[in-house]
């Protein structure tokens, strides 16, 4: 329901909202909203300026006349646009232009050629350093075993080697009286203490 108040109408059902769901629309001037209807415009209402008939009748006639140009207008750019479109399509720009597609395709087609052939090159050049790698490692490390198996049969056969130097200082049955007679004949101390480097620092007497 609408109430006409200080010369406007105003919505009841906005007066009588909740202030904090009331809004307010934005005014221009220098009066703040809260301020009051000045007392010479209360009660005044505002009545719509009156239409002269010949006027509306001039503007009838001049707002067809627009809108039979605007008509006119819009349906000769549809033509232009439909008429460029067709020449595109099927007259001799269409076939320029599909000249230099077909140009530009065999261009990007021997470029793509190229690039695979320069591509193919780097991956046989990297197929063949990497089988050189993998036989020149595999070279080295037969290489290395060979080593390792040679040094071990070196170590192993000094190893016997000394075994058989061992050997002949082991006490038998044959020998057991001479070595004892040889302890006995020279006594060795083993109580004494050493230092970091090995030496002899501190060594008991024999009794």
């Amino acid at each position: 329901m609408f109430q006409v108040i200080g010369g406007r109408s105003v919505q009841v059902s906005r007066l009588l909202a909740p202030r904090s769901a009331v809004l307010v629309e934005a005014v221009r001037g220098r009066k703040s909203r809260t301020d009051p209807v000045a007392k010479s415009k209360e009660g005044r209402i505002k009545v719509p300026p009156p239409v002269d008939p010949r006027e509306m009748v001039v503007l009838k006639e001049r707002f067809s006349e627009y809108q039979l140009i605007t008509r006119a207008l819009r349906l000769e750019f549809k033509e232009e646009v439909l008429r460029k479109k067709y020449t595109e399509e099927r007259g001799s720009l269409a076939e320029e232009r599909a000249r230099q597609e077909a140009e530009e395709h065999r261009a990007l087609m021997a470029m793509n050629n190229q690039e695979n052939l320069r591509m193919l090159e780097v991956r046989t050049l990297r197929v063949q350093k990497e089988k050189e790698d993998a036989e020149r490692k595999q070279v080295e490390a037969s290489v290395q075993r060979e080593q390792q198996q040679q040094e071990f049969l070196k170590e192993k056969e000094k190893d016997i080697l000394q075994l058989q130097e061992d050997v002949k200082n082991f006490i038998t049955l044959e020998n057991l009286d001479r070595r004892i007679e040889d302890a006995l004949d020279n006594p060795k101390n083993y109580n004494f203490a050493v230092d970091k480097e090995g030496r002899v620092v501190k060594q008991t007497m024999l009794q």
